[in-house]
């Protein structure tokens, strides 16, 4: 029966002498490798927001049907209807008649006809140009209805009597004491009444929102 014992673990370690220095192994030489860093961009803190969609297109789409629904409802009551022959839907309150109007919406300064006109002309270029880089769902809503009832009446004031720069516009609506008036003067005063509202609240035609941004700013001027 053999009496050998097995070899300790430390057996197989090499004979050293005394106060000799066992050389260390490569894996205790080496320094503790760290974890790389990420070196990837930080693109979310970095990254600009991504530009919204130009809005020149839903502009012109409720610029095109409130013109579309202006000429139609003057054609129905020009040929239907006969001046100083109202007809009454509640009451004395709301009714159409037929007014020929010379003046600005809501039969205001009647005896500027010409430069009623050529200010209606200039709103509507001005709308295209601001609308070519319109980013804002609200502001291209508000300026479709300007551009929508602008047009309804300066095409009026274009091909009605008495002539070109001097035609009168078509009003039909009456409600109590309000002055007549037709979609296209509603289109406008809406329209008008929203782009207010958006600049009160701080909201901008390119998208962004006033409040939002000057906390931005204040962040970043109390972190530097």
């Amino acid at each position: 029966m053999s009496t050998d014992r097995p070899r300790e673990s430390g057996a197989e370690e090499p004979d050293t002498s005394p106060g000799q220095k066992i050389p260390a192994t490569d894996a205790e030489t080496s320094p503790v490798s760290e974890p790389a860093e990420s070196k990837e961009p930080e693109t979310a803190a970095t990254e600009s927001e991504p530009a919204r969609p130009l809005r020149l297109r839903t502009l012109l789409i409720v610029a095109a049907v409130l013109l579309g629904l202006d000429l139609l409802t003057k054609t129905i009551v020009v040929s239907t209807m006969t001046p100083g022959k109202p007809i009454y839907l509640i009451g004395d309150s709301v009714r159409l008649t037929l007014v020929r109007n010379p003046g600005a919406a809501f039969s205001m300064a009647t005896g500027m006809t010409w430069l009623l006109t050529l200010i209606a002309a200039a709103v509507v270029i001005g709308v295209i140009r601001i609308g070519r880089t319109l980013r804002s769902l609200p502001w291209a809503i508000g300026l479709g209805m300007v551009l929508g009832g602008a047009l309804g009446n300066l095409i009026d004031r274009l091909f009605r009597a008495p002539g070109p720069l001097q035609g009168h516009v078509v009003d039909f609506v009456a409600v109590g004491w309000w002055p007549v008036f037709n979609v296209a003067d509603s289109s406008i005063v809406c329209g008008a009444v929203l782009l207010v509202a958006l600049t009160l609240f701080g909201f901008e035609p390119d998208g962004t929102r006033m409040h939002r941004q000057q906390a931005a700013s204040g962040a970043e001027g109390g972190t530097a």
